[in-house]
């Protein structure tokens, strides 16, 4: 740097030996004492001012040596002073710009803060409004409710002084009567003493008595009993007597001018008419009825003349109906807009089987004045609603509590979607023969608090229903699950905490063992159960009896058909149990041990023992010493029994209403015998195919058995046909054919196995 330095200022003519002496003076000062410039003649060095102060030395960073003109020094305090500026002026554009964000950011706080104060300005507004509004719905409501109470006294006062007039009228007519009758009887009793000593000792019974006595007879028997004596006549034309008026129990006897004349004669006292099945009655007993202005209930199933028009003529003039059946009738849409026109009171309705109205129909159910007070409907049957009829239901008749809806195979789970959408007061539920409902159902149903569920027959309900049951089903009471294939152990342990059950059916689900009926036995209901019928589940064995004996002490009814592996063990821990009074054990390995211990407490009522191989005379002897109070009894298909079983249950319950002996081929006219002679209250009587009976057993029947209404004799070839028609005239029902026993029965025409 020297030399170069040296040979670009100096221009020497021989550069060579110029460098060549200036190295030669490097070499003898040494190195530490080179110059930049000391290769350059004195004369030649610029005239420079040395600066060599400390302070620029510090500021500037220069070496000792080093030179500054003015010029470099300005240039160096304007670059100092614009960097300085630089700096100073992007600290305050910084700043500046934190200031602005700050101001921006208060700003936006202070709109969102505006925002929240309205709107909590706003709902205190509303709530304050709202509670205001409250207020004044409720004096509102406590004002209509006030008014609606002096409007309905004012009613109700108008409508006692209308029925006290009426009753006033019928006291004076009844009283005219009576006294036309006692003087034309008066000749009579004074004419014949004998006549006024029967008058005197008619009956010791107490009037009171003699109206409860006459309360339980039929019509044909009460016009009897009205043909004893006067004041048997006298009682008999008691009003309280002819308010539930049924008609049913003599509805082939029934005409329409009997209607018409009872109906004529008693009408202000008429509150219940039965007219089931009275299939001969036409338009005269339907204007009749609508004469009855206080009739409450009205039962006209399977009145095969009643239509729109007859439905007409009676909603002119019984307004004030609660309950209607018009089950099996050829009704149409035209009664369901009278229905929803005429009977604003209206709460309990069937329609079942009724198939000749529509989903149009159902929507005047519930339109203008409506059936909105309808609590029970009975739809079983109806295969032509479809959703939109459920729909249309929904939409009138929301508070419905209990429905019914029995053999109906286009049900479906959108069909009871629909209807739970609005009608969520529903408490009891019947879906018999159903198929098609699934676990959905219940996932709709999960919304009203059920206390009953009734499905029978479906093989896509599985154990979720029976876990939705226990989460949102709390007070059940009644659940009868039967032929639901799918229905297993796990869902009765999940049942099994609820507290109220009251009765378990889970009949023919053959899924069901010792592990699903010992836990749910254990569980919060197997103290307060009543029913339980565990009919065809083959899997439950004598544990589970046991169990049931140790743990289900008010348990009145238990069905154990066709339990295969319940043998004598289960049964006799059943005989300790105090309020067992109907028990069904046939088709069990039970034997006149397991009988004997079960006749011990002697309270059972009901006992059902038919398909029982091991039992045999000794053993029914045996169960009916104990047994006093048995009505009803059923000892089919066991072909070892003989006519010394009859005979014991004969003489020892001699308050048998039901018998059933079918299949028992060692029956003969003897046990007959022995039941006219001392069941006189039997009712119904099953003796097919004992092939040992002839005509004698059916003039047994005639004389002793006056009660007797049902009576089979299927398979019976040495009772002839005149016999039947002679001694059976007064059944209400007679099934009678002379064939050969068929193979199914296990023996042939004379009796052999």
């Amino acid at each position: 740097q020297v030399l170069l330095c040296g040979v670009i200022v100096m221009r020497p003519e021989d550069p060579l030996t110029f460098l060549e002496e200036k190295l030669r003076e490097i070499m003898e000062k040494g190195l530490d004492g080179v110059l930049w410039y000391m290769c350059i003649d004195l004369s030649l060095h610029p005239k420079l001012k040395r600066i060599s102060e400390s302070y620029l030395n510090t500021v500037f960073g220069l070496d000792g040596e080093q030179l500054m003109t003015e010029e470099l020094c300005a240039k160096a305090w304007d670059f100092y002073s614009r960097n300085l500026m630089k700096v100073y002026f992007g600290g305050w554009i910084k700043y500046s710009l934190l200031r602005k964000n700050k101001r921006r950011k208060a700003k936006q706080k202070m709109a969102v803060a505006v925002v929240h104060y309205n709107i909590h300005i706003l709902r205190v507004i509303i709530q304050k409004w709202s509670m205001w509004v409250q207020i004044h719905k409720e004096k509102m409501t406590l004002a209509v409710k006030r008014l609606q109470q002096i409007f309905n006294k004012i009613y109700l006062n108008a409508v006692v002084k209308a029925w006290h007039a009426e009753a006033h009228s019928s006291l004076k007519t009844k009283a005219y009567f009576e006294s036309l009758a006692k003087e034309s009887q008066k000749g009579c009793f004074e004419s014949n003493d004998l006549t006024v000593r029967h008058k005197t000792s008619t009956s010791h019974l107490p009037e009171k008595a003699l109206l409860q006595v006459f309360h339980y007879v039929n019509l044909v028997d009460l016009a009897r009993c009205a043909q004893v004596s006067q004041t048997w006549m006298l009682l008999t034309q008691n009003s309280s007597l002819w308010s539930d008026i049924n008609f049913s129990s003599v509805k082939h006897k029934v005409q329409n001018q009997i209607v018409v004349n009872i109906l004529q004669k008693w009408r202000p006292y008429v509150l219940r008419l039965n007219l089931r099945g009275c299939y001969s009655l036409h338009w005269p007993s339907f204007k009749s009825i609508s004469e009855c202005k206080n009739l409450q209930d009205l039962n006209l199933s399977e009145c095969q003349g009643l239509n729109d028009e007859s439905m007409r003529l009676i909603s002119e003039g019984c307004r004030a109906l609660l309950y209607l059946n018009l089950s099996y009738t050829d009704i149409t849409n035209g009664t369901l807009r009278l229905l929803s026109s005429s009977f604003p009171n209206l709460q309990y309705l069937s329609l079942a089987h009724c198939r000749k109205f529509t989903d149009k129909g159902l929507l005047y159910l519930g339109s203008g004045k409506g059936c909105h007070k309808l609590i029970y409907l009975d739809l079983s049957g109806c295969i032509q609603i479809s959703v939109d009829g459920f729909r249309n239901i929904a939409n009138g008749c929301s508070g419905i509590q209990d429905l019914l809806i029995n053999k109906m195979p286009t049900l479906t789970d959108k069909c009871i979607q629909a209807l739970v959408e609005k009608c969520q007061q529903i408490m009891s539920v019947v879906f018999l023969d159903s198929p098609h409902l699934s676990d959905t159902t219940f996932k709709a149903l999960a919304e009203c608090k059920l206390v009953k569920v009734s499905i029978e027959g479906n093989n896509q309900i599985t154990d979720l229903s029976f876990q939705l049951m226990s989460k949102c089903c709390p007070y059940i009471r009644h659940i009868h699950m039967a032929n639901c294939q799918k229905i297993t152990d796990a869902g009765l342990k999940m049942i099994s905490p609820l507290k109220h059950i009251l009765v378990l059916n889970v009949a023919d689900c053959i899924r069901i063992s010792d592990g699903g009926v010992r836990p749910f036995v254990q569980g919060s209901s197997g103290t307060q159960l009543r029913e339980l019928n565990l009919t065809n589940c083959i899997h439950v064995t004598d544990a589970s009896v046991t169990e049931i004996a140790q743990r289900c002490h008010q348990l009145n009814y238990l069905h154990l058909r066709y339990c295969e592996n319940v043998t004598d063990a289960g049964i006799e821990a059943l005989g300790n149990m105090s309020s067992l009074i109907s028990i069904d054990i046939s088709g069990t390995g039970i034997s006149d041990m397991g009988l004997r211990a079960l006749g011990c407490h002697g309270k059972i009522k009901e006992l059902s023992i038919s398909e029982c191989k091991n039992i045999s005379d000794t053993g029914i002897q045996e169960f009916c010493k104990g047994t006093k109070y048995l009505e009803y009894c059923h000892v089919s298909y066991c072909p070892q029994l003989s006519d010394e079983a009859v005979r014991a249950m004969a003489f020892h319950c001699r308050r048998l209403t039901s018998v059933n002996i079918a299949g028992c081929p060692k029956m003969t006219d003897t046990c007959i015998q022995y039941l006219a002679a001392a069941c006189h209250y039997l009712h119904f009587l099953d003796v097919s195919g004992c092939i040992h009976l002839t005509d004698k057993a059916l003039k047994y029947l005639w004389k002793g058995c006056k009660q007797l209404q049902i009576l089979k004799m299927l398979y019976c070839r040495n009772i002839a046909k005149q016999a039947v028609l002679k001694y059976t005239a007064k059944l209400e029902q007679l099934e009678h054919n002379d064939a050969d026993p068929p193979s199914w029965l296990g023996y042939d025409r004379d009796g052999n196995i």
